[in-house]
Parts: C-alpha cells; structure tokens; sequence
C-alpha cells in the first residue's frame, strides 16, 4: 500500500526527531489504534502512530504538530466508551502505552509519581506492597491506564465512599499543544495557589494537553471487606433501599446494583446461586474491621425494611465471587452483541425513576437494556444490547441511546458520570451546560490548544 507524500513527509520528519521504532504507519496497526470500544462511533484514517517514551519525545511530537497544524488524538489502552481516543483523518495518534515507570512512592507522605502508562490495577498492586491504597478502580482496571483514568477523570465500584480520580491527584505533569511542558498542582497535601490547573486538565479528555507524569494521593491499605448480598424480586425494592442506606448514615466502601437483565445475563454464564425467583441484585462492601459490623448491619436491616432477603458473606472467597458476578456484566455483554453504553448519573433520590425509566424505554422500543451500577452515587450505566447487523434494530439503540441521556437530565443528573464525552455523548453537552457554559469550555479550550490539534472533534465540536 503506497503511502502520501504528505504522510511520507510528517513521517520522516517525525522518525528524524524520535529514536527508531517510535513511528509506526503500518495499515493494520494503524487500524488496531483508530478507535476505543464505543463500538458505534467513527474514527478516522490517521497519518501515523507515535509511541513515545519520554516526556521530551512527546514535545517534540507537538512541536511538530503545533508548527504544521496537524491534529494528535492522545491514546491510552483505549478502554475508553466514548469514542475518546477514536482518529481522526491525519492524524498522529500519540499512544502513551510506552511509559510506563512508577517512578517514586513516597510511604511517608503517602503519594507517588507514575507514568501515563501505567495499568491501574499494576499500580494498586504496587502501592499495596507497601501497605498503601489507590482507591480510584475503573470496572476496566486491569485494563486500562492511569493516563488514560486522568483523561476521563473515571470513577469506579469503590466510589461511594473514596470519590472519583481527580479526588485522588496531586499535580500533572502536561505538553501543551505547543510543545512546552506545564507542571500544575503540587506534592503537599494543602495548596491553593492559583487556579487549580490539575482539576482542569483531570477530564479534559486530551482536548487540552498531553498528560506525561501523575502524582496520585495515596492512604493507608484497605483492611480486608467484609460482603453483603441482597436479593430482590423487584427493581424498585433495591433502589428504595439505596435510598434507605445512604440517608441513613451508613458509609460502605460500594453499593452495587446489578438489573433484572444482567443478572439474567450473568446468570446464563454461571450459576451463583442465587435464590429461585431473584431479579435484582445489591452488593454492600465496608473495609474497615471496626465499621464493617454496623455498616453490614444496617445495609441487611434495610434490605429487610424493603422485602428483600441478605446474607453477609463469612468467607473472603464468597465476597469476591459476588463481586465476580458485578464485574462480569459488561463482558458478559459483549457477548451478546454491540453496545451502546450509557453512563447516567442522578441524584439517588431520583435513582427509582432512572431505573424504571430506561425499562420503560426499552420497552417502548423493543431493545434489551441492562441498567447496572453504582447505586450508592447514583452512576447507572444503561447498556444496550443490538445487533450492528440489523439496520432497524441499530436504529431504534440509539433512539434508545438518547432517550435515556435527556432522562437523566431531566431527572437533574449528567449525561456521564465518568466515562467522559468524546464523540458519542458530543451534542449533549451544550444541553447540559447551557450556551454560556458551552462558551467557556470553547474559550478554555482557545486558550490552551489556539490551532485546535488536541484531539480535535471530541468533547466540543470543531469550532
């Protein structure tokens, strides 16, 4: 396959600038890298892929760039729902998969400093080994990056009770369009000088700067959880009880929910016992020894209180499978067809009307939609289920699709809770900003990426 001379040009130049085997232009590696795993969004054919090692390789990409106009779509395991890392025509997709370093955990003042390409769950394994915690764990987490977490600011089963990961950031280090290296944020636990540039870049989806290190908090290790199931014969019962729980006092380290259809999914994969006649499914964690005993016993006395049926797990093991069962739905999912992924989050008063909602939608529109999530902070994240090959039927997903974004709005909640914008929640933003918003995020945006080469397309339109 012959390639432009223009693609031939940036390619040598670029090679010329980068040690050997940083510039890849092969077609199917090229295609390997062109999209994440929202499925129904488009992607580009770009010019090159560019995986560099360092920070100073990086700004020598934008520099580049910067100079010749060329757009760059920063890439991590592009594990990502929302078309984030998708490519678009001619571009450079920067892929961080090479830096990889854990570079210093600091015990005494409980933080450390990474590379963008560190895995998730590497790292809090890590971290672990000298008896610290990195709370922030994506469903994705053995998976997907650290970088790539900043990016979309992610969130995880654990963040009812720890936050999302820009709770748990201290300072970046960022290339900006241009090439020049920002350091934002700080090692201390206090600092408020200045505008919080770290909170900025933490979710701004590569449309603001190319993220090159993290300094992430950390505390000291979880003690071991302790695991409660409920189980409901119906869905309005369980979000009735979440309710119940988190008004009620009790701080659990997760509050899961899994749906009448991905319990029936999950189930078809394996039997975990579940008793005769269950459609819906919350799971209670506390990891703290001297919380566990009232939080557990408040979560069943309020299972209860809604005629559901608990059981607190005795063995480790038995609390890890029912969390096995939670982790499963989306890969059991995807077995099932393409996906389209919502990523609703209301407040949790309003989490009974979101589920019996997205039902309804289903339907009235004749698709499968499993509504699981993180019940405890309101996260839910309809899934639905199509076949891609059948024209109508991918019609009336994304008719789905949208109409479960407006529900959560107008129930006061956000079209994403944690998977970010990117290109597929794009037209929802200025809904749910409202024009002045929408207009500061463009003037931000001006402001840091003046020739628009930083993932253009994704979060705003090109403007």
């Amino acid at each position: 396959m012959s390639v432009p001379l223009a693609t031939t040009d940036l390619t040598t130049a670029l090679a010329a600038v980068l040690p050997g085997g940083t510039v890849q232009t092969d077609p199917d590696v090229l295609a390997a890298h062109s999209c994440d795993h929202a499925s129904t969004c488009p992607a580009g054919v770009p010019a090159c892929l560019v995986r560099p090692r360092t920070t100073e390789e990086v700004s020598a990409v934008l520099r580049y760039a910067y100079e010749h106009r060329i757009p760059v779509v920063p890439q991590g395991a592009r594990t990502g729902l929302s078309g984030g890392a998708n490519a678009v025509d001619g571009a450079i997709l920067l892929s961080l998969e090479r830096m990889t370093a854990i570079l210093g955990i600091d015990e005494d003042n409980q933080i450390a400093t990474v590379e963008p390409g560190v895995v998730n769950a590497e790292f809090s394994r890590a971290v672990a080994r000298r008896g610290l915690f990195y709370p922030p764990d994506p469903s994705s987490w053995e998976m997907s990056t650290l970088g790539g977490n900043v990016a979309t600011n992610a969130g995880g089963l654990c963040c009812v009770k720890y936050g999302v990961t820009a709770d748990w950031i201290r300072g970046l280090e960022v290339v900006l369009a241009d090439g020049r290296v920002l350091r934002t944020g700080r090692d201390t636990a206090k600092g408020v000088a200045g505008y919080d540039l770290t909170r900025l870049f933490t979710g701004s989806e590569g449309t603001l700067g190319v993220v090159t290190k993290i300094v992430t908090a950390l505390r000291p290790a979880a003690e071991a959880p302790r695991t409660a199931i409920a189980f409901f014969g119906d869905l309005g019962s369980a979000c009735a009880t979440v309710t119940d729980v988190m008004t009620g006092g009790l701080r659990p380290s997760l509050l899961e929910l899994i749906d009448p259809v991905g319990l029936a999914e999950v189930s078809r994969e394996r039997d975990y016992g579940f008793p005769p006649g269950t459609s819906t499914v919350l799971i209670a964690q506390s990891d703290s020894v001297a919380e566990a005993e009232g939080v557990l016993g408040g979560f069943t006395t309020a299972v209860r209180r809604h005629g559901g049926e608990a059981l607190v797990a005795d063995d480790p093991e038995e609390g890890k499978l029912f969390l096995a069962a939670r982790r499963s739905v989306g890969l059991v999912l995807e077995k099932r067809g393409a996906l389209l992924s919502d990523d609703v989050c209301v407040p949790r008063t309003r989490l009974r009307e979101l589920v019996a909602g997205v039902g309804e939608i289903g339907d009235r529109l004749g698709v499968r939609i499993a509504c699981t999530g993180h019940a405890g902070d309101g996260n839910m994240h309809p899934t639905i289920v199509f076949d891609a090959a059948d024209p109508d039927e991918k019609r009336r997903a994304e008719e789905a699709f949208e109409a479960v974004m407006a529900l959560g709005l107008r129930l006061g909640g956000t079209i994403t809770g944690e998977h970010g914008v990117g290109l597929l929640k794009r037209g929802w933003l200025e809904r749910e900003l409202g024009p002045v918003g929408l207009d500061a995020h463009r003037w931000i945006k001006t402001a840091f990426d003046p020739r628009s080469i930083l993932n253009p397309g994704k979060v705003l339109a090109r403007f």
